[in-house]
């Protein structure tokens, strides 16, 4: 079974994740949040931009991060919004498993990845990542929402924030509603490079 259940996302120091609106998902300051991934070697090698690349820390952790994936969870949102921009070749390369209230069969990509529609909650959607998961890790892909609800229902093991220098001033909030009283962290490694921050956190319960 998997061994953990955990998320990584990209954060602005004032602490959002996205822009409020999906019109503006892939606007200025998206970009700017994300951009310390896009001159990666793997990030390009992922999303077939091309040879070459940057190495070093920053493009280990992306690796590391993708190869202990063995099956990620989103929402509906993210969903909507990543089935206009991904590739042909979405870059999971495993099963996703999408919390929404629509009936739908599931949708095979190239290159491995295949989407799951779950109707009936988070924790199954979990179940059926685990499963499919095997002896990896299960991530929850986002969005702010979908990491809130399994932060407050108890079902993170451990999450990595990578903090951007960049401001949003608005937006969605990633910890926006957290049920503090009941969340304990414990850090576990802290390492900048040159263009973010890198936090991790294991989760406990209070």
């Amino acid at each position: 079974m998997a061994k953990k259940v955990f998320f990584s996302v990209s954060m602005s120091l004032d602490g959002f994740i996205a822009p409020e609106s999906l019109e503006d998902l892939m606007g200025r300051q998206w970009i700017a949040l994300q951009q310390w991934m896009f001159p990666l070697r793997f990030i390009r090698e992922n999303l077939k931009l091309g040879e070459g690349g940057e190495e070093g820390r920053d493009n280990d952790i992306v690796r590391e991060t993708f190869e202990r994936t063995g099956a990620s969870v989103m929402g509906k949102r993210m969903f909507d919004a990543g089935e206009q921009m991904w590739p042909e070749e979405a870059p999971f390369h495993t099963p996703v498993f999408v919390v929404t209230h629509e009936k739908r069969d599931p949708w095979e990509r190239p290159g491995g990845t295949t989407f799951h529609f779950v109707n009936d909650g988070i924790e199954t959607a979990l179940d059926q990542a685990r499963e499919a998961a095997g002896d990896r890790d299960v991530r929850i892909a986002g969005g702010g929402a979908t990491i809130l609800e399994y932060v407050n229902a108890g079902l993170i093991d451990e999450f990595s924030i990578a903090l951007s220098p960049v401001l949003f001033g608005s937006g969605i909030r990633l910890f926006e509603g957290v049920d503090a009283g009941r969340v304990a962290l414990e850090p576990v490694r802290a390492e900048p490079t040159q263009r973010v921050t890198h936090l991790t956190y294991e989760v406990r319960e209070r």
